[in-house]
């Protein structure tokens, strides 16, 4: 399990590197604060993997500045909260906005 979680954030970890070219963006303040926040969250998308209440493939995860929007789709408001309390659980994180959208 914990293997699965460390690949898991290796992956998500490599993937913001690559997509973003390591630059700080999105008026961040420093290149610590865009390292901080790429290490929410992969924890945040880890924590979600290895989560068996939670499909972590279905849920996006955006951070900035410690505040974690949730995005995508759940099975139903169970599975929405659970992804959220997974989001707070993460050290550093001030806020979630948890815009996951239930399926009917």
């Amino acid at each position: 399990m914990k293997l699965r979680t460390t690949l898991a954030t290796v992956a998500a970890v490599g993937a913001l590197a690559i997509t973003s070219g390591c630059a700080v963006t999105r008026g961040q303040e420093s290149a610590g604060a865009y390292v901080d926040d790429a290490k929410i969250t992969s924890t945040v998308k880890g924590r979600m993997v290895d989560d068996r209440a939670v499909d972590a493939s279905a849920i996006k995860v955006e951070t900035l500045k410690g505040t974690v929007q949730l995005s995508g789709f759940a099975r139903n408001a169970e599975e929405k909260q659970a992804a959220e309390r997974i989001a707070m659980k993460v050290d550093g994180v001030r806020v979630v906005h948890n815009d996951i959208i239930v399926r009917p």
